[in-house]
């Protein structure tokens, strides 16, 4: 019988260590503030599961909750096909590959403060370039600052600009492993480009389009940078989602108990939704 050399994860173990560190060191510490009270003075009394109970309650966490689930169903129903659709007509060869997946990394590549801040400032009514086109040009009343309608398009447009590029990388590389003797094959039964689609690119894509799911879920459910940059949360509350809501909670109202419990009930939905969207899409593997 043949023995398989373990030594390997030698190698890998100080990698694992120094990560369980990172990660389990804050979240033991959210996890103590989520069951105590603090009156300052560096004093906690236990408080049990009352924050969780509070925060599960409270209509301000179900309103920023809604706006979130509402804004990543949004973007995955945009980002995802869009992705799809532009990766099929980039060219598997030639001179243009390169140039195409230069041109798709590029928004990938800017900071994603950086992106809030530009895409402000290019919406601005007075002095934005699109502000200024929609307002005085086509005679659209558009104020992101002061319409909730405004600043949701806004948001997801950014959003979308920003990260459909990811959807398209990994779509193309799904689609250029798909071996040339399928196509000759599809060529021969005289097959559409919806079969080809349907029965060819589409399966072999499945796992590639799995993971992009999953990245644009965690990623767009836990969005914080580019709308705060952006909108600030407003105009009101209606770009105010659960990440920025959090925020508030535990850096501008200072109650670290009801955020360590909000924080926790969100990682613990994202783990919850991502196992399911994972479940669903890979059932039929075997």
């Amino acid at each position: 019988m043949r023995t398989q050399n373990q030594r390997a994860w030698f190698f890998v173990l100080p990698v694992l260590v120094l990560v369980a560190f990172n990660a389990l060191v804050p979240l033991m510490t959210v996890v103590n503030y989520s069951v105590q009270e603090t009156f300052g003075d560096n004093r906690f009394f236990w408080h049990g599961l009352g924050w969780f109970e509070d925060v599960l309650r409270s209509e301000r966490f179900h309103a920023a909750l809604g706006r979130q689930v509402l804004f990543t169903f949004t973007i995955l129903i945009i980002e995802v096909p869009l992705g799809v659709a532009i990766a099929l007509t980039m060219p598997r060869k030639g001179f243009w590959v390169p140039v195409c997946l230069v041109l798709m990394s590029l928004p990938l590549l800017i900071p994603w403060n950086v992106v809030g801040a530009m895409w402000n400032i290019f919406t601005l009514p007075d002095i934005g370039l699109l502000g200024y086109f929609l307002n005085n040009v086509l005679g659209i009343d558009y104020n992101m600052t002061q319409s909730p309608v405004a600043a949701w398009v806004t948001v997801i447009v950014m959003d979308v600009w920003h990260w459909t590029s990811l959807v398209v990388l990994l779509a193309y590389a799904g689609l250029i492993s798909i071996p040339e003797a399928y196509y000759q094959a599809a060529k021969i039964d005289a097959a559409s480009n919806w079969a080809i689609f349907r029965y060819i690119q589409l399966p072999k894509m499945k796992r590639v389009l799995t993971i992009a799911i999953l990245l644009r879920f965690m990623d767009s459910f836990n969005i914080y940078t580019e709308p705060f940059v952006l909108t600030g949360g407003g105009p009101g509350n209606s770009t105010t989602f659960l990440s920025i809501d959090l925020v508030k909670v535990a850096l501008g109202q200072f109650d670290l108990g009801p955020a360590a419990a909000m924080s926790l009930i969100y990682f613990a939905f994202t783990l919850l939704v991502s196992w399911l969207f994972y479940t669903i899409m890979t059932k039929d593997e075997q």
